[in-house]
């Protein structure tokens, strides 16, 4: 799978919220995510566990550039029955690099995922991921990102370059 993704620290989460709402409705889910990630030589590998409204687990594996603007992930997901049994083998094979644990609200525009993302240690942030079938491009992912950069007002020092784990592990 393939998305296109931005990620900004957000410094007014009441007019975020605010604007996720006029463009694209109530919040499709309100959810907390702990994401463990291991050691791996190539990309990044976590393990995320979901409570919300429902409780799940999956494992995904993604390489993405760390870059500042519109960046390309490629992804694989796989949904985890044993969570715990899971993290514990992989912990033990490959070591915990870093753990994230966030509190997000999604908000789902066209093709775009909103979310407003409160880390824990880290802060607030706005994260667009524009999922992209084969007819897309990367370029039509990134016309809707500058689109509703527009409409967040984002400014580019905000823009974050890597993931929650890089910022996890540089604190």
């Amino acid at each position: 799978m393939r998305n296109i993704e931005i990620k900004a620290r957000l410094r007014d989460v009441e007019r975020a919220a605010a604007v996720a709402v006029e463009l694209a409705g109530p919040p499709a889910a309100e959810l907390r995510q702990v994401d463990t990630y291991f050691h791996v030589a190539d990309g990044r590998l976590k393990l995320r566990e979901i409570t919300g409204d429902e409780t799940s687990a999956e494992l995904i594996f993604y390489r993405r550039p760390d870059i500042p603007g519109p960046k390309p992930c490629d992804y694989l997901r796989a949904p985890v029955d044993s969570p715990d049994e899971i993290k514990a083998t992989l912990a033990a094979a490959l070591g915990v690099w870093v753990v994230v644990d966030k509190f997000r609200t999604v908000h789902l525009w066209r093709n775009v995922r909103i979310h407003l993302d409160r880390v824990e240690g880290l802060g607030a942030f706005l994260e667009f991921e524009a999922v992209l079938d084969e007819n897309q491009t990367d370029d039509d992912g990134a016309a809707l990102l500058d689109t509703l950069s527009a409409h967040f007002q984002l400014n580019p020092p905000d823009r974050v370059e890597g993931s929650y784990s890089d910022l996890m592990a540089k604190a």
